[in-house]
């Protein structure tokens, strides 16, 4: 069952939130990508663990960390 995982991240501009949300739509069974950089947050509904997520947000060169679920 999908889940809203929240993620605190390092961005500056909407670039930033732009390669969030490149990243993890290429995962298969991620459903929505939200970000908002003025709260330098990420929220991702989806089934996946939330390390897949974390590892593959990774992938932006940002400093980021798992919140926890909403």
């Amino acid at each position: 069952m999908a889940q809203v995982h929240e993620f605190k991240m390092e961005m500056t501009c909407e670039g930033c939130a732009g390669a969030a949300q490149r990243v993890l739509g290429k995962l298969e069974g991620v459903e929505k990508v939200e970000t908002s950089v003025e709260k330098q947050q990420v929220l991702v509904t989806s089934a996946l663990p939330k390390d897949t997520l974390l590892e593959t947000l990774q992938k932006t060169g940002k400093t980021c960390s798992y919140v926890g679920t909403q």
